[in-house]
């Protein structure tokens, strides 16, 4: 039987308006937010339980536990690719609630482990049912804005999601005071009890009428490959990869960087992770009042120019204390590269998604299962380079931050900073 495929809007098309009888604007941002921490603090959380985990389960190499981080995005990112054309024919609610659902299977599995291998098996199921929430607030939010008022709600949004990473290892470490590694998914259990209803509550669908599409192979191929043949997406995908593997390569190296491995920092780790990510929290506040004026590639392009000058700042630092440079030091670099990082993610995601809301959906879950699993690849490699010193993180700042500099030039022809459709 052959399915009938409506045609797709064309790529600019501007939606009728509809009346909207959801959550006023800062309680969808608080909602979209919760949805896209639930990634944030299934990693940051447990980076505290790691010396744990180690002895509980008798780790051989430190190293290795970087694989709680990096196979949970795998599933994460994987699944990603789903989410998407499912939300675009059954609608974005009942998506994001059987994704919760799959979510709290995986973190049931983690508590009970009897093995690492157990552990890292419950951690792809976890990253499985995450991957619906990063998919769907992307989608939702394009649903609702488009242009520099998409960009404004995303950052909004990133610096609420950015505050979990300040306070995320803070909550990890009071689950490990009350006894074991094991009551910090507890805490997993509990944020996704409160999204739930939360969402249940007061989120009505948002997915256009216009734009449901059939789930089939050759509708999804279709919204695919549309997604592929848009440069500027395709483009602001890449470099957006790039950045979340600068990311990746600190998350995964933040506990031996911070706590067993190099400064010893011990209780005091939580902190140093929250000052950084701090930064990151006002740089979004700043890009989100601030691209309305300038415009979404000002704001990137600058970003990541600045972000890859102190990438190299950042190694001169590093080569001149033989890759032990002192903790100020090394924080106020880290800092203010995660700030320059903020000017670039939040708008390199919405300027690749913003010619594609006719299929915001599939769009967005096929972007963001290649921009993580493009992340999670790069911030493995650089992970897996910890030897006890800086220098990884800082050789992969300073290549990654080149290399999407790079690609953003080809995006965009060569022509940096110039304006475009709400850029």
């Amino acid at each position: 039987m052959t399915v009938a495929i409506r045609p797709l809007p064309p790529v600019q098309e501007v939606r009728t308006p509809r009346p909207w009888s959801g959550p006023g604007f800062a309680e969808f941002v608080a909602i979209i937010a919760l949805m896209m921490a639930v990634t944030a603090i299934s990693i940051d959380n447990l980076l505290p339980a790691f010396p744990a985990i180690e002895a509980r389960f008798g780790v051989p190499d430190p190293n290795r536990l970087q694989l709680l981080v990096y196979v949970y995005m795998i599933g994460f990112g994987f699944a990603q690719i789903v989410y998407g054309p499912v939300s675009d024919a059954l609608g974005r609610r009942p998506v994001l609630l059987a994704s919760l659902a799959v979510y709290v299977v995986g973190c049931g599995l983690a508590m009970m482990a009897p093995s690492f291998g157990w552990l890292l098996a419950a951690r792809i199921i976890q990253g499985i049912g995450a991957a619906g929430g990063r998919v769907l607030s992307v989608a939702i939010v394009r649903d609702r804005f488009a242009g520099r008022e998409m960009a404004s709600v995303m950052s909004f949004t990133m610096m609420v999601f950015l505050i979990v990473p300040m306070i995320a290892p803070a909550i990890g470490g009071m689950m490990l005071a009350l006894g074991s590694w094991v009551y910090v998914f507890v805490s997993m259990l509990i944020l996704a009890f409160w999204l739930t209803v939360w969402f249940s509550l007061r989120m009505p669908e948002t997915l256009h009428p216009e734009y449901r599409r059939p789930l089939s192979p050759a509708a999804t191929w279709e919204a695919i490959r549309l997604t592929l043949k848009t440069r500027v997406a395709v483009g602001y995908a890449t470099a957006l990869g790039l950045m979340t593997g600068c990311i990746m390569g600190y998350v995964g190296s933040a506990q031996q960087l911070f706590d067993t491995g190099l400064y010893h920092l011990g209780p005091l780790f939580p902190l140093a992770f929250g000052l950084v990510a701090g930064a990151m929290g006002v740089a979004t506040l700043i890009n989100a009042r601030v691209v309305r004026r300038l415009g979404m590639r000002a704001m990137s392009h600058s970003g990541v120019i600045a972000f890859t000058l102190v990438g190299l700042v950042q190694i001169a630092a590093g080569l001149a204390y033989h890759g032990h440079p002192p903790l100020a030091l090394f924080l106020s670099i880290l800092a203010v590269n995660q700030f320059l990082i903020s000017f670039a993610m939040p708008n390199f995601n919405a300027l690749a998604l913003e010619p594609l809301g006719a299929i915001a959906g599939t769009a967005s879950s096929f972007l963001g299962f290649y921009t993580t699993i493009l992340g999670a690849f790069c911030g493995f490699l650089i992970g897996q380079a910890f030897d006890g010193s800086v220098m990884p993180v800082a050789v992969g700042y300073a290549s990654l931050g080149a290399l999407s500099l790079l690609v953003v030039a080809w995006t965009e022809r060569g022509r940096l900073f110039r304006g475009g459709v709400g850029g």
